[in-house]
């Protein structure tokens, strides 16, 4: 497994040509993470994980991988969530939706529905079908979801929530990420 990590330019900086293999070829991945200090480059979301997870490579049960991911997706909710609660719209939520947003996520969110003007970002892990918490509803944008169920979905949804970007050479992706 191989994992290249460099930092990334400024925005003011010509951006760097992207490593390539021993061989010539580039990787098939680029991800842009950590608020955009490094880019990661390699060929499975597996390698992926090692720039988000360093430990990653060494974890050896599905299970402890499983666990890594969950807790990656926790401290990515709760940095996200406080971003979110930095925004001017925290002042236009209710109270009560004031304090769902600020409070510790050692206990996940229980709300029915969530409409206020700051998305509340929530691990999917904990609500149906797969936790015990009803799965709370919300228009567009309301909701912002992190899946740790598997290496590729957790970056996906990273990637959507903003937190990483991530690139792939033409036809890498999966049918169900190209919208086939």
């Amino acid at each position: 497994m191989t994992f290249i990590r460099t930092r990334n330019a400024s925005s003011a900086a010509t951006p760097l040509d992207p490593p390539t293999k021993d061989d010539g070829s580039n990787y098939v991945f680029e991800m842009i993470y950590d608020g955009g200090s490094w880019r990661g480059y390699a060929d499975t979301p597996t390698e992926l994980m090692e720039g988000l997870i360093p430990e990653y490579p060494e974890l050896v049960s599905p299970k402890e991988k499983a666990a890594a991911r969950i807790r990656l997706a926790l401290r990515l909710q709760v940095q996200l969530q406080a971003v979110l609660a930095a925004s001017e719209e925290f002042g236009q939520c209710s109270p009560e939706q004031q304090q769902a947003i600020l409070a510790p996520r050692d206990t996940p969110p229980v709300v029915s529905r969530w409409d206020a003007p700051v998305p509340l970002v929530l691990v999917t892990t904990f609500y149906k079908p797969a936790g015990r918490l009803p799965r709370p509803e919300g228009p567009e944008g309301a909701l912002i979801w992190i899946e740790p169920d598997d290496e590729w979905s957790l970056l996906v949804s990273l990637h959507q929530a903003g937190v990483i970007h991530v690139a792939a050479e033409q036809g890498a992706l999966p049918p169900n990420v190209r919208g086939e």
